[in-house]
């Protein structure tokens, strides 16, 4: 456990801003984790870097929870609990439920980021939210250093949203999240329009977890860059949930609206849709961006600021409340 000096950030945040961090360090252990909390408490945590956009040097110390393995902890004729280390990486672990033949999360495939953080946002893709397959989330205490348990009720799970982004924010590290997913008998989820078609016209009338998540792969690497070559944070924004009233409102102007419903009173729109139609799919400022085959993606092509990025943010937030009356919410955490 080695704290080092003036390190750059760029590397790890899937957005590859380059912002300063005065003192790091990686923990690979839950016991040099304690250790470190006895004499440090003003911290930052970065665990894989996908779910923010960073805007400063950081002061803090910067603490990269970088704790590995996979247990099983129970398992039967149909079933298996495992619990994973907050630093094994999310697709890798989907990758290697699948060899398994371990389903629950093969819709989650290719999101990125590390196992630690999926608890934070309830990640979610194709009709499948983490929260589904969670069943207990441990953390770190950083006053104290001690050990707790979150039952998945505990977490508190939203639509991206959990405990974790709202009281327990600051409070805790994650140092482990454990999964209840299914053997031999699973419960595929392939209502999704996009899979359908994928699964159809591949010809496969009888999908397995390794179809599906094979068609996820698909159908996200066709429509979302690859952080490793554009740097990016996958969906910027969440998908906002309306009233009926202002949804029939809009759909007098825009009669191709896609919807889905909801509540008997609300209706959720794909963010993305507004985006494009206030006209910022595909547009390019220097270095920062939109993504061109998918408006929730913004973009940092080269050496954007994180300032760039979140100004953008802000200017869409800003069009898309004069276009449809809408408050568009950031679904990254801006540091």
């Amino acid at each position: 456990m080695k704290i080092q000096q003036n390190i750059s950030l760029k590397e790890f945040n899937t957005f590859g801003i380059h912002v300063n961090a005065k003192r790091f360090v990686s923990i690979e252990s839950v016991y040099h984790l304690q250790e470190l909390l006895k004499i440090e408490k003003d911290i930052f945590v970065i665990s894989g870097g996908s779910n923010m956009l960073l805007t400063r040097d950081i002061d803090q110390l910067v603490v990269h929870i970088n704790i590995k393995g996979i247990s099983i902890d129970r398992e039967s004729e149909n079933s298996v609990h495992l619990t994973v280390n907050a630093g094994e990486n999310w697709h890798e672990f989907v990758l290697w439920c699948i060899s398994e033949d371990y389903g629950g999360i093969e819709n989650l495939s290719l999101i990125p980021g590390n196992v630690g953080t999926c608890p934070i946002q309830n990640i979610g893709a194709y009709g499948v939210e983490v929260k589904d397959v969670i069943t207990k989330v441990e953390v770190i205490e950083i006053a104290t250093g001690k050990t707790h348990s979150f039952s998945n009720k505990d977490c508190q799970f939203g639509y991206r949203n959990s405990i974790f982004k709202n009281e327990a924010k600051g409070k805790y590290i994650i140092s482990s999240v454990s999964f209840n997913l299914t053997k031999k008998t699973h419960k595929l989820n392939t209502s999704y329009g996009a899979i359908e078609k994928e699964l159809k016209e591949r010809k496969i009338a009888s999908p397995t977890i390794k179809d599906v998540s094979d068609v996820v792969i698909a159908i996200r690497e066709s429509k979302l860059p690859d952080p490793k070559k554009i740097g990016n944070s996958g969906s910027f924004f969440k998908n906002p949930v309306i009233s009926k009233e202002l949804f029939e409102k809009i759909q007098k102007k825009h009669p191709n609206i896609p919807s889905y419903p909801v509540s008997e009173t609300e209706i959720k729109v794909p963010a993305g849709w507004l985006i494009e139609q206030s006209g910022f799919k595909g547009k390019r400022f220097g270095d920062y961006g939109v993504h061109e085959k998918q408006a929730l993606v913004l973009v940092n092509y080269s050496n954007a600021s994180g300032k760039d990025v979140y100004n953008l943010a802000q200017r869409i937030q800003k069009t898309i409340f004069e276009n449809f009356s809408i408050d568009l919410e950031i679904e990254v955490n801006i540091i």
